[in-house]
């Protein structure tokens, strides 16, 4: 499974919009840097989104360093699973540079 960057855009738009959706499964989907940036805006303004499961999603650098910036913003999610993304150094800087700031994740895998 891949998620295409403009596959990405159309669907972090209909995100921006959804207030009902809670659980978001991307699981294997290979998500490309762009991607990662679109999904970020998403979940910047998203209300509803508690769990976001992104298991074997191959998260690059650039990937993390967007989420880091929507997990600044967002005070609505609770759960991240980023199970078996071989996480650098460096995209683990951009994670924990998130963390400090976000305050409604309970769960972290």
């Amino acid at each position: 499974y891949n998620i295409s960057s403009e596959g990405c855009k159309w669907f972090s738009e209909a995100l921006k919009i959804n207030q009902s959706l809670t659980d978001l499964n991307l699981t294997n989907n290979n998500i490309s840097p762009g991607g990662f940036e679109w999904l970020s805006e998403a979940l910047k303004v998203n209300r509803s989104l508690t769990h976001l499961n992104l298991t074997y999603s191959d998260i690059s650098i650039e990937g993390f360093k967007s989420l880091s910036e929507a997990l600044k913003v967002n005070q609505y999610l609770t759960h991240l699973n980023l199970t078996n993304n071989n996480i650098s150094t460096e995209g683990l800087k951009y994670l924990c540079a998130g963390l400090k700031v976000n305050r409604s994740l309970t769960y972290l895998n």
